[in-house]
């Protein structure tokens, strides 16, 4: 799962709003403690204990006065800050701001949570004094949490509790080198606290919004960002994709994509030269062109003014072989208006991430 997580709706950091006077606000506090997943023997060596933290969450919870609450149960919105002690000399400790929406699953008793945001590391890697931190090359991440927990609410009085399981993602999707990520799987505990009395509030049935149909759209999608190969040291460039696709709505929460894209990735064009002039009897001559055509299809599910998309693609010009011919991105979009959107979004070959992105486009 490394790198391939929904990482990203923090940059629109939580506009959501609800359309009604209507408030029912929760905090909870957890303690989790587990370990760090071995998804690569690189890591051995910084796996030495079991980590533990507490993570602090406001939540909103949303009753139906809006157009998009009611098809996801009444989901709650809010964000979470986090500690981390990592228990290891390399990696030390980490504090995490995320944005998150929490699910309810089987009558209201369990929620899935996911929430994505930046994370701060206070041991990063440096080639002298902390060499063997091949996880974190940056004191800035991008992080990802997921909770499913069983959740009961006002046992004693508006004092509630909840436990389950919750996993922790740290990387920095090769902004910069090395960037080998944490993964940790936790079981966690805690308490919640209602701050508003909603015992009187109902959910809201809206039947009138249950039909949707939509023509199919054609999407224009600039995107940008900057990023280094796996070689430390290598330097980090900048790269440019332009996207260009049509999406046809299957209903109010879903839409399928078919598109392409040109991929200007100013990173390839320096590994394409040190791997030339390092294996000069190799496969890569030195001479390749850095650009990449890639066709892919797609899925986006709506929340709100946000929605969540998913792509598989495929390179059609591939002139060097970098991480396979597939790959994959996932992320966030925020509308703004009927047409205009921003986005970003983690793209990966499998496992392995490659870049960040983050872009501007409009929906035609």
């Amino acid at each position: 799962m490394r790198n391939v997580v929904f990482l990203i709706f923090i940059y629109s950091c939580f506009c959501v709003a609800q359309e009604t006077p209507q408030k029912g606000a929760t905090l909870d506090v957890n303690y989790f403690g587990g370990s760090i997943v071995r998804h690569n023997d690189d890591i051995l060596h910084l796996i030495s204990g079991h980590p533990e933290g507490f993570i602090i969450s406001y939540n909103r919870k949303t009753f139906g006065y809006d157009d998009w609450s009611e098809f996801y149960n009444y989901p709650d919105y809010g964000v979470s800050l986090s500690y981390q002690n990592l228990k290891n000399q390399y990696l030390g400790k980490n504090v995490a701001l995320y944005a998150h929406y929490n699910f309810y699953l089987f009558k209201r008793n369990v929620i899935f949570r996911i929430g994505q945001g930046f994370a701060y590391t206070n041991n990063p890697y440096d080639k002298k004094d902390n060499f063997r931190n091949i996880a974190f090359g940056s004191r800035i991440m991008s992080s990802t949490y997921l909770m499913l927990n069983y959740k009961k609410e006002n046992i004693f009085d508006r004092f509630g509790l909840q436990a389950g399981l919750s996993f922790i993602h740290y990387s920095n999707a090769n902004v910069k080198a090395p960037n080998t990520s944490i993964n940790t799987l936790a079981l966690n505990v805690g308490v919640n606290y209602n701050l508003d009395d909603i015992s009187q509030i109902e959910y809201q049935k809206n039947d009138s919004i249950q039909n949707f149909s939509e023509s199919i759209k054609y999407n224009i999608v600039l995107r940008s960002g900057i990023n280094e190969s796996d070689a430390i040291g290598s330097g980090q460039y900048g790269f440019t994709i332009l996207s260009a696709y049509a999406d046809k709505r299957l209903g109010r929460r879903s839409a399928i994509q078919v598109g392409t894209e040109v991929f200007y990735s100013n990173f390839l064009k320096e590994w394409i030269r040190h791997r030339s002039i390092a294996f000069p009897n190799g496969e890569v001559k030195g001479d390749e062109d850095f650009k990449r055509v890639g066709v892919f299809v797609g899925h986006e599910l709506f929340i709100n003014k946000f929605s969540i998309i998913t792509q598989f693609g495929y390179y059609v010009y591939y002139p060097v072989d970098f991480e396979g011919r597939t790959y994959i991105r996932a992320g966030m979009k925020r509308y703004i208006g009927k047409k205009w959107f921003v986005v970003g979004t983690l793209k990966s070959h499998t496992a392995k991430a490659e870049a960040f992105e983050l872009g501007v486009g409009i929906r035609l």
